[in-house]
C-alpha cells in the first residue's frame, strides 16, 4: 500500500523556521522533490534529491531551505529556515514520476502559513 503522510506545517513568523516531514510506506523514498501550492498561483518544484543524495533547490528558497532524507526511516525532510511571506503555501512531497506508478500520486500536503 503506497502512502505518503506530510507533516510539521504550521503559523510561523517572518524570519522563523519549520521543518516539514514526509513519511512513505509501501515504497522506497529514494527519488523525491517538494512542491508547493499557493492559491491563484502555479504549483512549483521546492526542492528534489535523487537517489544519488544530489539535491536541487528553485532560485527562492536556495540558501534558506534544505532537503534531506533519512533512509533507515524512509523519510524526507525539508528543513526552512528565514521564511518569508512569498513561502506561504501548501507543502506537497512525490516520488520521481519517472516511475509511472507515482504519476499524479501525492500526499495530503501540510500548510506553512508566514505572516505577522
Amino acid at each position: 500500500q503506497l502512502q505518503l503522510v506530510e507533516s510539521g506545517g504550521g503559523l510561523v513568523q517572518p524570519g522563523g523556521s519549520l521543518t516539514l516531514s514526509c513519511a512513505a510506506s509501501g515504497f522506497s523514498l529514494d527519488f523525491m522533490g517538494w512542491y508547493r501550492k499557493a492559491p491563484g498561483k502555479q504549483r512549483e518544484l521546492v526542492a528534489s534529491i535523487t537517489i544519488e543524495g544530489n539535491t536541487n533547490y528553485i532560485d527562492s528558497v536556495k540558501g534558506r531551505f534544505t532537503i534531506s532524507r533519512d533512509s533507515a526511516k524512509n523519510t524526507a525532510y525539508l528543513q526552512m529556515y528565514s521564511l518569508k511571506p512569498e513561502d506561504t503555501a501548501a507543502y506537497y512531497c512525490k516520488p520521481s514520476a519517472r516511475n509511472p506508478r507515482f504519476y499524479d500520486f501525492w500526499g495530503q500536503g501540510t500548510q506553512v502559513t508566514v505572516s505577522s
